[in-house]
């Protein structure tokens, strides 16, 4: 029985959850709120970092900003592809205009762009904005879960 790390969104606490309950909704041993919602978490640079650290899962996050139209656009898209990658993979939003650090050290020269990281390392990126299925394709083609 294999256990996976997983962050609780909540209150960041790290959980161990056998990877067979993966789909059972698991919920965090210390607060008790699910650590799979079905939608995107908006993180900060600290949060993504622990994301990245030490969730069992891949991550994927959407950099983008308040004020981009594409960014904007792509969205509903991000929110609808977080419903049927969850709980396989993680989804986080990362604002570009307070995550300078994260742009630079993933050479982010365009918004929105999408990073994907898998056992703590980048994995994949992609800028530009996608539908769903451009998402859950690109995703399924890159992805180790």
């Amino acid at each position: 029985m294999a256990a996976i790390n997983l962050v609780c969104p909540a209150c960041s606490t790290i959980n161990r959850v056998p990877a067979e309950r993966l789909a059972q909704a698991p919920v965090c041993g210390a607060c008790h709120k699910p650590i799979f919602t079905a939608h995107p978490l908006s993180v900060d640079e600290n949060a993504l970092i622990r994301h990245i650290q030490n969730d069992g899962v891949d991550v994927l996050v959407d950099i983008w900003a308040p004020w981009c139209g594409p960014c904007n656009a792509m969205a509903p898209h991000y929110e609808q592809a977080a419903a049927q990658l969850e709980p396989r993979m993680r989804l986080l939003k990362l604002n570009a205009d307070t995550a300078p650090a994260t742009m630079t050290k993933y050479a982010v020269r365009s918004i929105p762009t999408l990073l994907l990281f898998s056992g703590g390392a980048l994995k994949a990126q992609n800028a530009g904005a996608m539908t769903t299925p451009q998402i859950l394709q690109w995703v399924r083609r890159q992805a180790t879960t």
